[in-house]
């Protein structure tokens, strides 16, 4: 399959240029990116881009996509609480086909708004699997089982297949929910596979107070003095790190994923990210899952990324948090940038409407102005899954919510 992209700009984000010209992918990779394309010819899609811009989906570097069943309950709560006392018992009512039906919905959201693959850490990894293979989402799994030789073999089975949508990850939610044998479990899983880690770390002043109180060290250096980053991963939400922690975030090569609009949401606080930059650190965003964000779109999370500290974050470094780190935070290394070879990961972004008009500097316009409504098409691994409010999906968009909807209703009605 040829499918040719005329008359388009395109940030690669190889570089902070905007070009203009041709793309052309052929099957799931891209093939050409410059001013003429026809010496491939012929095509068997050809689409004109009128202006509009291409560039690469957004990575979604931290989310638990399947809890859209708890989307707009219980608000202005403590972290602890809302997890304790409200997710936690509901999370105990779920089963493995749940997972499926509930992140085909999550997906259709993705689609909308440009997020062509996800970090995506919640229960039943195979039907989260299942349900990606089918809608087309690329996803790095990660979940917790309850042997080594699970999380082995689920590690084999996703990461030993050539041109797969689906990935998978090691990591545990964090330190206060898991104890010294998991943790030992997990070291030993790891080094057996010399892959990252990933788990999430001082999301809150208290979880980073009460792991002092259990180990006299707080929790990133903790989990670093059970050499769980023998290889590399990092920590979503780190707001509230020492110096020392900072350091080894950097010494380390440690990802950072920040998820501003779900900090705000539980009042976790604001994580320095320009402190973060300044040392170096490698940034990745989320928007964590959609119980604790009302929004999944990415462009607002860049948006309050670069606006919650007042300190200036140059467009393109807020931009590369949402693409191309977050492509690298998730070993999606042929999914980072737009280049040939690379995977035909694309979105197209509307330059005609008002938002986009206003000033002369596009990447300032992404950055602060963009949002969801700006996609008008969704491209992941060649194939279009979305594109002017059209989903191309296996089962119909009504069904897929239906079933979505039924599952909501029946742990509620459990409780």
């Amino acid at each position: 399959m040829r499918t040719l992209f005329k008359n388009a700009r395109i940030l690669t984000m190889v570089d902070d240029k905007v070009i203009e010209g041709e793309l052309l992918v052929i099957d799931t990779r891209i093939a050409y990116i410059g001013k003429d394309a026809s010496e491939y010819a012929p095509f068997d899609k050809v689409i004109d881009c009128q202006g509009n811009l291409l560039m690469p989906g957004l990575k979604n570097a931290h989310t638990h996509s399947a809890m859209i069943f708890l989307r707009n309950r219980f608000k202005d709560v403590s972290l602890q609480d809302w997890l304790f006392k409200c997710v936690f018992p509901r999370e105990a009512k779920l089963i493995p086909n749940d997972i499926y039906c509930l992140d085909k919905a999550c997906f259709l959201e993705y689609f909308a708004n440009g997020t062509t693959a996800c970090f995506d850490h919640y229960f039943f990894p195979p039907e989260g699997a299942k349900a990606a293979e089918e809608m087309g989402m690329r996803v790095r799994l990660l979940s917790e089982i309850k042997t080594a030789e699970e999380l082995i073999r689920l590690y084999h089975l996703y990461n030993d297949k050539k041109e797969a949508l689906v990935r998978y990850a090691i990591g545990v939610h964090a330190e206060y929910t898991s104890d010294e044998e998991k943790l030992e479990k997990t070291k030993e899983v790891i080094n057996r596979l010399k892959c990252p880690f990933f788990t999430h770390i001082s999301e809150t002043k208290k979880e980073v107070e009460e792991c002092i109180e259990r180990h006299n060290m707080p929790p990133l250096k903790y989990l670093f003095s059970k050499s769980l980053f023998e290889y590399g991963g990092g920590g979503y939400h780190c707001i509230h790190f020492t110096d020392e922690e900072v350091e080894i975030c950097k010494k380390n090569n440690l990802f950072i994923v920040s998820c501003p609009g779900s900090n705000q949401y539980l009042s976790s606080g604001i994580a320095p990210l320009s402190k973060y930059l300044k040392e170096g650190i490698r940034i990745a965003l989320g928007t964590d899952g959609p119980a604790s964000n009302e929004s999944l779109d990415m462009f607002r999370e860049m948006r309050l990324a670069a606006t919650l500290e007042n300190k200036e974050i140059p467009p393109f470094e807020i931009l590369k948090m949402a693409t191309v780190n977050g492509a690298l935070a998730m070993e999606l290394f042929d999914s980072d940038v737009l280049a040939k070879g690379k995977y035909a990961d694309i979105i197209m972004i509307d330059l005609s409407k008002p938002n986009m008009k206003e000033t002369n500097d596009l990447l300032y316009n992404l950055v602060h102005k963009c949002n969801e409504n700006n996609v008008t098409m969704t491209m992941i691994n060649g194939k279009i899954v979305y594109q002017n409010g059209e989903f191309f999906t296996k089962d119909s968009v009504e069904e897929i919510r239906a079933k979505a909807e039924e599952v909501t209703q029946r742990i509620e009605n459990c409780l």
